[in-house]
């Protein structure tokens, strides 16, 4: 599996990075602006940490994913994994988009009773919310089995369980291919070492057996090779959907009429230069032609897709120290509330709030305020000369990093500001 490459610090100066400027992020005179907003004005304003959404951008995202669905001919649903994002405000914004069930329409990716319950509280019926959880307890299904959602087993401990209490009910299975891809190979939720996720297929059979023993009827096959992955690994998701399909002839051959294959989420956004983005139009063809031979659904769960480029984490530099021969630039967030770095190697950019395009002069490690050595967002970093006070953006903030902020430290995990697109 070949995770990106790590990205060499550039040569000294180095221009911006100019990758992420896009209708609604853009710069508007001297100033880093987020739908027409002054981002430095909203900083003084409102103070750090603050999370600025576009409401615009996750219904592009969609939308983008959506049309290239269609071009490839699929017949396809979509579900938002919640996980990413529960935020009321966006979950209305998506709900907007079209009833649950229709091309147009978005349904619900849970992963705990929790989740679930969220959803139906935001205006989804049970029938548009798919579950696929992993070491899912009787507690879990006391939730569970109450509502008739979608219901994706992980195990064949969860087919017996559910199995036992609710004989006859319509499940689906979720599988281990053996390949998957990540944006590191952290994030790999399938591969050649076995990961905590999916019956892999040396335990099929005794799914099988399980689901026969209890009457079963199951109706899907899902798989998720990982997350994060960019346009480069597409041939890896690409293995992981064939040896999907070699376990969605198993079923078929043992009697199961699937209807649906779920092929998760994953889909990456770009978070620094020469980063590449996934190609929708190929990677849509591609699970069109792998389920070309079947009379299946395709199912899809973007989740850091439709949401990671959809806000910004706002900060003010708070100190600039020389220790030995490294510069640190500190910030007034941690990875309370930002931990993509932290836990998932995800790289940072960080943008000047004011005069943003300036020249990048020198390499410094971008630094939190948790009491921890591991709280930095970016090492070796090209950025310009910064002087205390100065506020910056961290880039890529929509998805997970407010749904996972936390009091450590007793920091505040921060507020957010949703901004409208103009026009």
């Amino acid at each position: 599996m070949s995770a990106p490459a790590p990205i060499a610090p550039p040569a000294l100066p180095a221009a911006a990075p100019t990758w992420w400027r896009r209708p609604g992020l853009d710069v508007v005179g001297d100033r880093l602006a987020l739908n027409g907003h002054d981002l430095d004005a909203l900083l003084r304003e409102h103070g750090a940490p603050l999370f600025a959404y576009d409401l615009a951008r996750p219904a592009e995202s969609v939308r983008a994913l959506q049309g290239a669905l269609r071009r490839a001919g699929l017949r396809y649903v979509t579900r938002f994994a919640l996980k990413s994002c529960p935020d009321p405000r966006i979950l209305a914004v998506l709900r907007g988009l079209g009833e649950p069930g229709t091309p147009e329409g978005i349904g619900i990716d849970a992963c705990s009773p929790g989740e679930v319950l969220h959803a139906l509280a935001n205006g989804w019926a049970p029938d548009s919310i798919s579950h696929t959880g992993t070491n899912v307890s009787e507690r879990d299904l006391d939730v569970l089995l109450a509502h008739p959602i979608r219901l994706n087993l992980d195990g064949v401990s969860q087919l017996e369980r559910v199995g036992r209490r609710a004989p006859g009910r319509t499940v689906g299975i979720r599988v281990n291919p053996g390949a998957g891809a990540g944006y590191t190979d952290h994030l790999a939720y399938a591969g050649e070492r076995p990961t905590k996720f999916g019956v892999m297929p040396d335990r099929l059979d005794d799914a099988i057996a399980a689901a026969r023993r209890h009457g079963l009827v199951v109706d899907t096959l899902h798989f998720h090779a990982g997350s994060g992955w960019l346009g480069g690994q597409l041939g890896e998701f690409e293995a992981a959907l064939a040896r999907a399909t070699v376990m969605l002839e198993r079923l078929l051959d043992a009697g199961f009429a699937i209807r649906e294959v779920n092929v998760g989420g994953g889909l990456g956004r770009v978070a620094r230069e020469p980063e590449v983005p996934v190609d929708l139009d190929a990677y849509a063809q591609s699970i069109a032609a792998h389920l070309a031979p079947y009379d299946v659904t395709a199912a899809f769960e973007p989740g850091d897709f439709v949401m990671k480029d959809a806000a910004v984490l706002l900060a003010e530099v708070v100190s600039v120290e020389r220790r030995g021969d490294v510069t640190f630039v500190g910030l007034d967030v941690g990875w309370n509330v930002n931990c993509a770095y932290f836990i998932y190697g995800y790289a940072q950019e960080v943008v000047p709030l004011v005069a943003p395009l300036r020249e990048r002069t020198q390499l410094v490690t971008v630094a939190g305020h948790i009491n921890e050595a591991g709280d930095v967002f970016a090492e070796d970093y090209p950025l310009p000369e910064l002087a205390e006070g100065e506020g910056v953006a961290i880039l890529n903030a929509g998805g997970y990093l407010a749904a996972m902020s936390m009091t450590h430290c007793l920091r505040p995990t921060g507020t957010a500001l949703y901004l409208e697109r103009p026009g």
